[in-house]
């Protein structure tokens, strides 16, 4: 059997069925009970150390 037809029945058939439950796993992981916590705190993680809003530059007039 050639190296190309291999590698192609290979990623058809394995590849197809190792991403499809990598695929479920990532979403049965987010998704599972008592992540809604985690999630929020990661979401608002970028505006923890946030006091006042981020003054708008000044642009000159042309």
């Amino acid at each position: 059997m050639e190296t190309y037809s291999f590698l192609r029945q290979l990623a058809d058939s394995w590849a197809l069925l190792a991403l499809t439950l990598f695929f479920v796993g990532v979403i049965l992981f987010v998704f599972r009970p008592g992540s809604r916590a985690l999630q929020k705190d990661a979401a608002e993680s970028i505006f923890r150390n946030e006091s006042r809003p981020a003054e708008a530059e000044h642009k000159e007039d042309r």
